[in-house]
């Protein structure tokens, strides 16, 4: 099972990247935990500085704006 944050203190972008990402697990029958990040601290410790930032597995995949359908589906694939 994957593990997915989304950093951001609840802006558009951020809700927008958040629904993205719950349909496309969805939609690809991906086993994941999605998890929505608003603790400025928590953010701030993966080194993100403009949201909404993306976690997988630990790892930083994205920060800064909302991210296309295929770039997330290269998330869930890999």
């Amino acid at each position: 099972m994957k593990n997915i944050k989304v950093l951001g203190t609840g802006c558009a972008n951020c809700k927008t990247t958040l629904k993205l990402l719950d349909e496309a697990l969805k939609a690809k029958g991906v086993d994941a935990e999605l998890e929505k990040v608003e603790d400025m601290g928590e953010i701030m410790s993966y080194g993100v500085m403009s949201t909404p930032g993306v976690v997988i597995d630990g790892q930083v995949v994205h920060a800064g704006g909302v991210p296309d359908r295929k770039t997330i589906e290269s998330w869930l694939a890999g």
